[in-house]
């Protein structure tokens, strides 16, 4: 199955997910904040709309959506997406948001899976919160499918720790006990796929990769993948106070995030299991291209494997590997 996704904002995330449901043939548009940003992906092929959050598109815009996904973040006065073009939105008959495990709040390193009740701590992940429930309302409300993505930190080509350790940026954080869950952009657009294909009703989805890391530990991986000298350790009690107040929080939090669900109901093989494969990966991709993103393979977010696939987007599967954008 496949029909017209529209993307409220085409960034690191929204981008990749754009090109892959492209790939996979899917009719795709969506939302930037700048004219030069509108022009570059206009230039790659894709119908981009200026939306600065307080202003709704016009109609037009959507062109008969039937998807609609947000990557926005909201603000303290709610989704712009929502506040702005609810009575179209209505009009669709998928909805997807992509939230954050930050809704779970702290857990002091234990593991978190779909079930576990959300107290969020952190500002930023109560208005999470509040918007995944405004989504979901809105589905609700219109009879519309909505799936809510729940992402970690996200890392690939342009940001991630080998980028870090070649601008000289990587830290070696010790704070005793404290681990972080990761995914792979692409890993985030492949999942985000499937979902998209997969006839059901709405629900949850915990998008993280396998193995749950330190961050000292991921930067010692990607120094030894550059060849550079491991940066030496720095107790947090002594880096935490040149910290910022918005890094200083991401501290305060500590979870392991289960992934068992997008693997059972959606099919989900990663591409990148762990933070080793994707560093590799950008790592290889860096020297192939002298800096410019990982080529359409290196990008793949999914090893193919026919008897994993068990919802009705195996089509849109099967066109992305003619792509070029799945591997077999």
């Amino acid at each position: 199955m496949t029909g017209r996704l529209f993307i409220f904002g085409l960034g690191y995330c929204g981008l990749e997910i754009a090109k892959l449901a492209r790939a996979a043939g899917w009719r795709v548009a969506g939302t930037c904040r700048t004219s030069d940003k509108a022009d570059e992906l206009n230039q790659q092929g894709f119908e981009a709309h200026l939306f600065d959050g307080t202003a709704a598109l016009p109609a037009a815009a959507f062109g008969k959506a039937t998807h609609v996904l947000c990557t926005i973040a909201p603000g303290t006065t709610g989704d712009p997406a929502l506040k702005t073009s609810a009575r179209v939105l209505r009009e669709a008959r998928w909805l997807g948001y992509l939230s954050t495990t930050g809704v779970y709040g702290d857990h002091g390193g234990g593991w978190v899976d779909e079930e576990t009740p959300t107290r969020p701590a952190q500002p930023r992940s109560v208005e999470r919160l509040a918007t995944e429930r405004a989504w979901q309302a809105m589905g609700m409300e219109a009879g519309s499918t909505v799936d809510i993505f729940r992402l970690p930190g996200i890392y690939g080509p342009g940001r991630s720790a080998i980028d870090q350790v070649k601008a000289g940026t990587a830290r070696r954080i010790d704070k005793p006990g404290q681990v972080f869950s990761r995914i792979h952009v692409a890993d985030v657009a492949g999942t985000v796929l499937l979902a998209l294909g997969h006839a059901r009703a709405g629900t949850i989805y915990n998008v993280a990769d396998d193995l749950p890391a330190a961050t000292g530990e991921v930067v010692a991986f990607a120094c030894e993948l550059l060849g550079k000298p491991v940066p030496p350790a720095v107790p947090w009690d002594e880096v935490a106070p040149t910290m910022s107040a918005m890094a200083r929080s991401f501290y305060a939090e500590n979870r392991r995030m289960r992934n068992d669900k997008i693997k059972n109901e959606l099919g989900v093989v990663l591409r990148y299991p762990t933070y080793k494969e994707g560093l590799r990966a950008i790592a290889l991709g860096a020297r192939h291209s002298s800096g410019a993103s990982c080529s359409s393979e290196e990008d793949a977010p999914l090893e193919w494997r026919a008897p994993s696939y068990k919802s009705s987007s195996t089509v849109a599967i099967r066109r992305a590997i003619s792509a070029g954008v799945l591997r077999r």
